[in-house]
């Protein structure tokens, strides 16, 4: 039962247990906006990635990636290629004695990944002593999980309304300043101090966060450091890599392997 369909319906806050995991192998999916009212959420994704949008920041999920998901906490699950869909919903009661309010993005070690999948198969019944005692090793883990800092804040501006939707989408990707000037119908001064105001960052570093979320999206995906370079319009494989590597400190295939 905790296995669902590609496009079959879920209600988490109507089935009353502290405790429901489910499972499900989906491509092409988005979930809309939505939100929870009783149930805090944990996304998470042992293959694949996802991107989440809230009402005002976007996330990038890949393997090594979880989101901890307050109740009435607005959010859009976004992915395109196939992806191993893995969430957990808690009861906000119970859920709230173990974790601070506030949505966050975390690190996923090798046992709370293997705590994650056993718990999205689980049956949807009153829970066990065995499963209890799971719930102990897994909350004493995620207490110590540390936060990762892969969210990008999107502007609320009207005028990049559409624009905006296009990138979550992933449908196209943010121009250079002189070409979004353009398509937006404002000059580049407007521009820039809208983002400064409304992201904290300059368009120009917006958009390189935006790249870089993307491109991690891609490696997960598979494609090699030439198809991500050309894709994301790098000049050359070495210029993303250097890009890459100024951004996280690591290659990407370092940063892939150290997260594996």
């Amino acid at each position: 039962m905790a296995v669902l369909k590609q496009n079959e319906e879920f209600d988490a806050d109507s089935i009353q247990k502290k405790v429901i995991g489910i499972a499900s192998d989906m491509v092409m999916h988005d979930s809309g906006f939505h939100f929870h009212t009783t149930k805090t959420q944990l996304l998470y994704a042992p293959s694949g990635c996802m991107t989440v949008t809230t009402s005002d920041m976007q996330f990038v999920l890949p393997p090594f990636r979880m989101l901890w998901i307050p109740a009435n906490t607005v959010h859009r699950v976004n992915f395109r290629n196939i992806v191993a869909y893995r969430s957990v919903y808690f009861d906000e009661s119970y859920s709230e004695k173990y974790m601070k309010a506030g949505l966050k993005v975390l690190h996923v070690n090798s046992l709370l990944k293997e705590i994650i999948e056993r718990i999205c198969f689980w049956e949807w019944l009153e829970l066990d002593n065995d499963q209890t005692n799971l719930l102990k090793v897994f909350w004493d883990e995620m207490s110590q999980s540390p936060e990762e800092k892969l969210e990008l804040k999107i502007p609320q501006d009207k005028r990049f309304k559409k624009l905006s939707e296009e990138w979550t989408l992933r449908d196209a990707m943010p121009p250079m300043l002189k070409d979004l000037a353009e398509k937006a119908g404002a000059v580049e001064k407007t521009i820039s101090r809208i983002f400064k105001k409304e992201t904290g960052l300059s368009y120009q570093e917006w958009r390189q966060q935006w790249r870089l979320q993307r491109s991690i999206e891609l490696l997960v995906e598979g494609n090699s450091i030439g198809e991500v370079s050309h894709i994301l319009d790098f000049s050359s494989d070495s210029a993303f890599i250097d890009f890459f590597k100024k951004q996280t400190g690591s290659t990407p295939l370092q940063y892939l392997m150290k997260n594996e």
